[in-house]
Parts: C-alpha cells; structure tokens; sequence
C-alpha cells in the first residue's frame, strides 16, 4: 500500500501568504499612484497662468521684464510679495485666480518674474524657504543674547557701540560674513543654523543699536523742514545730507560735534552723513528707528553703515561718517526699519561729489 502524506497549511497561513504575494505585485502601482505630481517651478506655474496678466501687464499687473515696476516690488521681500499673491492684492485675486497652486508653487513664480525683470532671487526650494524675515530684537533675545547681554568671550555687549565701531570699521557688510563664517569663540551664524543672511544683519544692527519701537513725536512738535536732498517713501519722508569732516574738526575739543561716533575721522574725503525721517502726514520726527547707509558705487564697491541717533540743531536724526571720493558717482541708499520690523522702508538717492 503507498502512503501519500498531504501537509495542509492553516486556513489563516495560507490567506497571509496569497495577501503577500498579491501585495508584492500592487504595492509599486498603489505607490505610483499615490505620488502627488511634484511642485512645478517657477517658469512653469508663470508660463500657464501669471502670462494672463503678466505678459502684458493686463489690471495693472507689474510686465514681467519691466525692471522699474518690479524693483519697487521686490524691495519687499519675497515673504512679503507671496503673501500678496497668496491673498490677492488690488485686481489681482487670491492664488493668482488658481486654487490648485500651492504656496511654494507661488513662491517660485514669484522669485521667477522677479529675475525675468533685472532681480538676482535664489527660487526656493521648500516652504521654509519663505518663511517671514525674523527682526533684530527676536533674535537677540533668543539666541544671541546668551553671550552678547554679559560679553561672555569677549562678545561686545548689546548697546555697547564703543565695543562694537571697531568690529564696523568694514562695514555692516563685512561683519555680516564674520557672523557666518564664524569668528573667535563665536560659532558660524551664532551657533543657530536657520538664521538667513538678512537675520543676521538684522541682529547685528539691534545689538549695535537697539532702539525702542520707533514712533513719532506728539502732535504739535513736528520739526522744521531739515536740509538735504529729499524722498518720500513708506509714508515717511527722507532727507539726507553731507557734511565734511574737516568743518566739524573745526568745533572746539570736546564739543558734540567732535565726541559723536566715537570722534572726527581724520583724511579729506570722510563726511557726515545725516538723515532726518519724519512721518509723512505729522511732519513729526521718527525717533527710535534702526537705520543704515549705503554707499554705492555701481558696479566697483559698495559700503553700509550703521547709522547712530544724534541730535542736530535741536532735531532728531540719525548719522555717521562715510567716506566719498572727489568727482565721483554714487547711489546712496537709507533704509529705515521701524522697531523690530525686519522689512526696511528704502529711499535711494544718487549723489554727485565734487
């Protein structure tokens, strides 16, 4: 007689076995077909929907390649620009009037048309790409403070501007690279990698200055009209102007004019710059602004400098010395940011000196 043995696996063995076996053979189309399409660049997503009105500038839309239209635009930041878009601004509707763009998406073709019109943006590659600015006081108060509030390591302290003129005697710039690369005891970008380029200017600015939030003065006490040549900008007006070093090494030794900023550089072509900004409707001064200077020559070099709260025939303004060669070209610009808000407001001046 033969024998025949016959194993019979258990009815739950056998059905985890076929489920397996079937799920090795759909698991790569259920996967496929689950991927979402990936976010489209910026050209993309311009080029199927932002032409409607971009192209030719349609509702008042900026023309893409209009470069005056959009460097007043791209003054403002991405973060700011994309918010625009994401909400709608004036006849221009939320998402651009396509719900189905994501809000990197719209970054991208923002940072786009942006670089089509004369703009040098890097086009973000992820959400965290556009996150809003940090201000000065936010990231002092929570990263760099812990050295700079006691001077810890030899970090200048916070409002100590004896401690830091010699760290910008380059420039804000120049300081701006230090804090990236990291200098001394100091890690790079202050041992906090997510801080951006521009937040760490921001920082270095409050802790050179940091000014209350700035207001204007009570109404009734609006200054008179300063010198200089003069913008209106952000609902603030500008006023800028030049005065040699040599005539304030003319006031008697120990005088204002002669202790501000640390005292009267010497050589023919150092001057004080002043900048006095006043609320466009009051005429009221700003006090407690963080302002800057820029002193361009295009193309060949450009200097920032912070500039410090001084008092000047009784006004308020703000000022520092900045160096300007004879018969020579520049483009000055003044940005004014108005208590811990890190978008500065920026008037542009070209200046000729003689």
């Amino acid at each position: 007689m033969e024998l025949k043995t016959t194993i019979r696996r258990p009815p739950q063995v056998l059905t985890v076995a076929v489920l397996f076996s079937l799920a090795t053979l759909v698991a790569p189309l259920a996967v496929h077909a689950q991927t979402p399409n990936p976010e489209r660049s910026g050209k993309e997503v311009v080029e199927t929907v932002c032409v409607a009105c971009h192209a030719t500038g349609a509702r008042g839309a900026p023309k893409i390649g209009d470069k005056k239209a959009w460097s007043k635009r791209a003054a403002q930041g991405l973060s700011s620009l994309t918010e625009h878009a994401l909400n709608g601004i004036r006849e221009m509707p939320s998402h651009g009037g396509n719900a189905k763009l994501t809000d990197l998406e719209i970054g991208r073709a923002v940072a786009y048309m942006v670089n089509q019109s004369g703009g040098k943006w890097v086009e973000p590659t992820s959400a965290r790409d556009m996150m809003a600015e940090r201000g000065g006081a936010q990231i002092v108060k929570a990263q760099c403070a812990k050295c700079h509030q006691k001077g810890d390591g030899g970090a200048p302290r916070i409002g100590d501007r004896d401690a830091w003129r010699p760290r910008l005697t380059q420039g804000v710039d120049a300081l701006v690279l230090s804090a990236i690369r990291g200098h001394g005891g100091m890690p790079p970008r202050g041992d906090k990698a997510d801080l951006t380029d521009a937040e760490l200017r921001n920082a270095i600015l409050y802790m050179y200055n940091p000014a209350a939030p700035a207001k204007s003065a009570p109404a009734g006490k609006a200054a008179a009209t300063p010198a200089g040549v003069h913008k209106v900008v952000g609902g603030l007006d500008v006023y800028l102007g030049f005065v040699p070093a040599a005539k304030l090494r003319g006031f008697p030794e120990g005088s204002v004019e002669r202790k501000m900023h640390g005292g009267v550089p010497s050589g023919r072509d150092q001057f004080h710059a002043n900048v006095s900004v006043l609320d466009r409707k009051s005429k009221a001064p700003i006090t407690g602004a963080i302002v800057e200077l820029q002193v361009e020559q295009p193309g060949l070099s450009s200097e920032t400098r912070p500039l410090e709260a001084v008092v000047i025939n009784n006004a308020a303004s703000y000022g520092n010395y900045v160096r300007l060669k004879a018969k020579t070209s520049y483009v000055i610009t003044v940005r004014v940011r108005s208590g811990d808000s890190p978008q500065p407001v920026e008037a542009r001046f070209e200046h000729r000196q003689y």
